[in-house]
């Protein structure tokens, strides 16, 4: 049983409405870039698919493309852009689930290691990502930098968006290394919000290093954006790139 909280249908059928920025050309043009140079010849298997932001237009680039999803809903949306023999998806959780064959890409974006609560289940995702690795194949982590300097004593939350529609806002439980995303969405023209929240396990980059060299992978690079940007003290996220051993 994962500790990673199931994705409704209701959050399904509304997520790629409310992630329109994150699907624009401007956004995921450097991320298939970065990706497609990394999958190669070969194959790419993405954990926590959802709805296929990531993974259909990859498939469309040309690389073939196999998913693992928890959410049987998220899967559901995707299987209207892509059908089985296009992408494949296996429902089950990113931490155990095998599927057959090898890679030459393993990858995870948008944060999505967090939606993992413990350490354990964080270290079996990349114990997962190297036992479906190829020889000198990389697995790839986008994930937020924790934005802890921005909490001073006796502060317990973090603003991330405030907009016209979108209100957001992470608290922080320091001992258990949680944060919670409170969203308060406003739908319609009437004035009224929908709110939300999620948990996530946040992960320094040095833990997740610690956390390849048990699976095995070496850490070949870490940038601060897909477009390469470099990676320093004051990025607010990185993209990282492990591999294993030709």
């Amino acid at each position: 049983m994962t500790s990673s909280e199931l994705w409704t249908r209701e959050t399904a059928e509304r997520y790629d409405a409310e992630e329109t920025e994150t699907s624009s050309a401007a956004v995921l043009g450097p991320t298939l870039d970065f990706l497609t140079e990394l999958a190669g010849d070969g194959r790419a298997l993405e954990f926590a698919i959802g709805t296929g932001r990531v993974g259909v237009p990859l498939r469309e680039r040309g690389v073939p493309v196999v998913g693992v999803e928890l959410s049987e809903h998220m899967a559901a949306v995707l299987r209207r852009k892509a059908d089985e023999d296009t992408l494949p998806v296996v429902l089950g959780d990113m931490a155990t689930t095998v599927v057959p064959g090898g890679f030459s890409l393993v990858y995870l974006v948008y944060n999505t290691i967090s939606n993992l609560l413990t350490q354990d289940e964080q270290v079996e995702c990349f114990r997962n990502a190297a036992r479906h690795l190829e020889p000198g194949g990389r697995f790839v982590i986008e994930l937020g930098v924790p934005p802890l300097r921005f909490l001073p004593p006796g502060q317990v939350a973090v603003p991330f968006d405030v907009s016209e529609r979108h209100l957001g806002f992470d608290t922080f439980d320091l001992v258990e290394q949680v944060l919670v995303s409170h969203h308060l969405t406003r739908d319609g023209e009437d004035g009224r919000y929908r709110r939300g929240a999620s948990r996530h396990r946040y992960a320094w980059p040095a833990e997740l290093d610690l956390m390849a060299r048990i699976a095995g992978l070496t850490l070949e690079r870490r940038v601060a954006d897909w477009d390469g940007t470099p990676f320093t003290q004051d990025s607010t996220k990185h993209v990282s790139v492990w591999r294993k051993p030709a």
